[in-house]
């Protein structure tokens, strides 16, 4: 094989003529170059192998890891050919990173470090869910010093067991996967700014909290028509007009100036300490050029972030060299302005210096019509000479594989914490927590994060289907999402506290709902709820109750299942029914059930500009609103648009009296139902958040497995505890026996005593229970005897209420003294019983019978 690598790489003007003829002394030396080259053995520069290296058996890795193929020896002869030259020529730029070593302390170019890999997961097949993955999975391990490219490029085999490495390490695995998703990736030695070398994200904004402000859309210009309403004359004064003008501009110069002098002084606190560092902070990033997979433009990826960047973002300071598979460019370009103003043409060999020379080192920039035509005239000029060309090796790396509990865990341990600019932002793992909480979010009102201002939660695989919680810590509101399924179809729930009858707001899946229940606004005396797509053209009911009637039992306490808040005022609206006449169309009925009155409008005709409207009085006594001689034209009042339609006769308002107030007490029941509804759903969240449940689907055999061994050894430990529980409950002589010390064998004299203790224990419980019922038989007779002489004392002046009064509590009184005897003299009769059963009991015990018979 014949090599051809790049002797001469003075790049800095034109190729001109003496280039070729030093080309051509080139040509002629090639033999001998290659017989050399091939005679040269490579030793790797004796390390110590790092600290890493030590928690993975070495031994298990293929000899591609440990060895060197007869073409890698040949490329490392080539790159330290290269890097040789480089140095001597240009002596002030730092030493390439070419060819490091990999974990087991060998030399291995960067070029074949790479495996293009292309995984089964739909999330890697784009360029944002391979950067997120790599971001997430993998945990920064700072350069040491931040100044020189490390001495280690470990394998992404490597990196899928660790779980850690450099900035170098994250670009090597994200351009492995782009690679293999097709896209046109390289890996970028160069320098940045402090914040992204240390991954200090604390000045930027949280992604999740930047909104996307839509472009305004263009005004159109208004029409003047022709024959048009001149618009009135305007009679306001024209000074008055400008002097208001003058101070509102003022007003608003005054409050700039105050934004801008606020605003100057939040920067001067923000403002970091200049970086002694900076131009110098080596770094490591992802390039991705156009034209595969439809990409528009050339960008960066942040491997640490997972961001993409502009190729003009100051945060890139310069570059030294880039990488893919196929080959190495060293970079020729002016770097004092950053990366804004540098070409990615890296077919142009004075911008860019190239490793191997071939296919790979052509113009990576030519649109697909013209890659073409040039490989039509390459194929013209091989047939004529078709020198050969030394290729980059395969990767030494083994095919990167990634589990499916790799893709679900994500960060390392399950967790990753993100500081930004008055935020925090945490990551789980899914199933990691017992309440499904995959993603928090925290934003605080200060630059030192202690004053918490909304926590944002987001969940999977809730039983519940709760997705997201918002909890506003200055108004203590939280705010509930739920995704489709969950019971009432509920879609959304704001809330302060989970107690009925107070501030919250319900919002449903409409169409998942028999009523077509879209949202119910509660308050502690209101309640709104709108409606969509029903057939009775209902959109609107808003309920006015009053403050509740306490109704108390027989004990002076109040029942808690009784005393509804009583409707005060029910208004409905609906939508037009184009199949009725807009004069009998309801448009809005008002029942103002406090004042026994109920208001009907109806729609608006096209041609009118006020609707028709009817009012009714109802009867005092509900009996005679069966009865129509009860009716009287007094308890209706009608407004008719057209004045000469026919009024209504007093038959038909009777009627409609009668629909109405039928109305009324269907409307009654239907609020009721929905106060019942919503204390259900309290009830049921109020359930679910007690014992939270997750959802695992059928297909994830290995959850399942886990999920099931692990409930049945909370059976089994529930069980046994239960078991042993009443055991310890059944054994009397338990609590006596721990006070000699749970002896294994009782003597005669331990056992004798052991009976005595028992049975003193239980006489003078039944002596303590036969004083407390002898205190309370006291305590009820003295105090009826207070009241009897209270009500000899006072008998003239009392009122027949106070004697009924009095003549209750006497008959309770007498009651409970009544069963406080009947209890005493039970007792007094079932005392011996007791003691005779418990000795008896004592003597058949097993432990306790030999030494008692």
């Amino acid at each position: 094989m014949e090599v051809l690598p790049k002797v001469e790489s003075v790049k800095e003007v034109a190729i001109d003529e003496a280039e070729e003829d030093r080309q051509d002394e080139v040509n002629e030396d090639l033999l001998k170059l290659e017989e050399t080259l091939c005679n040269i053995q490579i030793t790797p520069t004796p390390c110590s192998l790092p600290e890493r290296a030590q928690e993975v058996d070495l031994s298990q890795y293929p000899t591609s890891y440990k060895e060197n193929s007869p073409q890698e020896k040949l490329l490392l002869a080539i790159a330290d050919n290269f890097c040789c030259q480089y140095m001597h020529l240009y002596p002030d730029r730092k030493p390439l990173l070419l060819c490091p070593l990999n974990e087991c302390g060998v030399q291995k170019c960067v070029s074949t470090t790479l495996r293009p890999t292309l995984l089964s997961y739909p999330e890697l097949y784009s360029w944002e869910g391979c950067a997120s993955f790599v971001s997430e999975f993998l945990s920064l391990e700072l350069l040491d010093p931040p100044i020189d490219p490390p001495r280690h490029l470990y394998s992404p085999t490597w990196l899928m067991q660790t779980q850690r490495g450099s900035c170098f390490d994250f670009s090597t695995l994200l351009c492995s996967l782009l690679l293999g998703a097709g896209y046109n990736a390289y890996c970028v030695s160069g320098y940045a700014v402090k914040e992204m070398c240390l991954l200090n994200q604390s000045l930027q904004e949280c992604p999740l909290l930047v909104t996307h402000v839509k472009g305004k859309a263009t005004e159109q210009k208004r029409q003047v028509k022709k024959y048009s309403v001149k618009p009135p004359r305007d009679l306001r004064s024209g000074f008055e007009q400008r002097q208001e003008e003058r101070r509102q501009s003022d007003a608003q110069a005054i409050l700039l100036k105050k934004q801008q002098e606020a605003e100057r002084l939040q920067e001067e606190r923000e403002r970091l300490p200049p970086d002694p560092l900076l131009g110098l902070r080596v770094h490591c990033w992802v390039l991705i050029l156009s034209g595969n997979r439809e990409v528009p433009e050339n960008f960066f990826i942040d491997p640490l972030t997972g961001k993409s960047l502009s190729t003009t973002n100051k945060c890139f300071l310069g570059i030294e060299s880039i990488w893919n598979h196929q080959n190495y460019w060293v970079n020729m370009q002016d770097c004092r302005f950053g990366c804004a103003e540098m070409n990615f043409d890296l077919g142009d060999a004075v911008k860019w210096e190239y490793l191997l020379y071939g296919t790979t080192g052509q113009s990576l920039l030519l649109i697909p019509d013209m890659k073409k035509q040039q490989e039509a005239e390459d194929d013209e000029e091989e047939e004529v000479d078709d020198p050969k060309v030394f290729e980059m090796p395969p990767s030494w790396v083994n095919q990167i594989n990634i589990s499916q509990q790799d893709m679900e865990t994500r960060c390392p341990g399950g967790m990753k914490v993100i500081q930004y600019r008055k935020a925090k932002l945490e990551k789980f793992a899914p199933y990691l927590l017992p309440d499904g909480l995959v993603t928090r979010l925290t934003t605080y009102s200060d630059l030192d994060c202690t004053q918490p201002s909304t926590v944002k939660e987001w969940y999977q695989h809730r039983h519940d289907h709760l997705e997201e919680r918002e909890l506003k810590k200055t108004s203590n509101v939280n705010i509930e999402h739920f995704r489709p399924g969950r019971s009432y179809a509920l879609k959304s729930h704001r809330y302060i506290t989970m107690a009925p009858e107070t501030e919250r707001q319900m919002d449903f899946y409409s169409h998942a709902r028999a009523d077509g229940l879209a949202r119910r606004v509660e308050m502690p005396f209101e309640m709104t709820e709108t409606f969509e797509d029903r057939p009775d053209f209902i959109y609107h009911r808003h309920v006015v109750f009053g403050k509740r009637v306490k109704v108390f039992g027989p004990s002076n306490t109040e029942a808690p299942d009784q005393g509804q808040r009583p409707l005060q005022k029910v208004v409905e609206r609906f939508n037009r029914d184009r199949s009725k006449p807009a004069g009998e169309d309801v448009a809005e009925r008002i029942f103002l059930v406090s004042e026994d009155r109920i208001q009907v409008t109806y729609h608006r005709e096209d041609d009118r500009i006020i609707p028709a409207w009817r009012n009714f009085i109802k009867p005092r006594d509900s009996g005679d609103s069966q009865n129509p001689h009860s009716f009287t034209p007094q308890m209706a009042s009608t407004f008719q648009v057209d004045p000469f339609e026919k009024p209504s006769k007093n038959l038909f308002l009777y009627e409609m009296l009668v629909h109405m107030m039928k109305e009324e007490e269907r409307v009654a029941l239907k609020v009721k139902e929905s106060e019942k509804e919503v204390r259900a759903i309290l009830g049921v969240r109020e359930q679910e958040e007690s014992s939270i449940e997750l959802h695992i689907s059928i297909y994830n055999t290995a959850r399942n497995e886990r999920a099931r061994c692990h409930r049945e050894a909370l059976e089994r430990t529930a069980k046994e505890e239960r078991l042993r529980q009443e055991e310890k409950e059944l054994d009397f002589l338990a609590p006596f026996l721990a006070q000699l010390g749970d002896p294994e064998n009782l003597t005669r004299q331990a056992a004798l005593q052991l009976r005595n203790d028992c049975l003193a224990d239980l006489k003078q419980r039944l002596i303590d229970k036969a004083n407390l019922i002898q205190a309370r038989f006291e305590r009820e007779t003295q105090e009826l005897q207070q009241k009897q002489q209270w009500y000899q004392k006072n008998q003239l002046t009392m009122t027949k209420e106070d004697e009924d009064e009095y003549l209750a509590y006497c008959s309770d009184a007498m009651f409970r003294i009544h069963i406080l005897k009947l209890r005493l003299s039970r007792h007094k009769d079932k005392a011996p019983q007791k003691y005779m059963a418990l000795d008896e009991r004592l003597r058949r015990d097993p432990r306790l019978a030999n030494h008692l018979w």
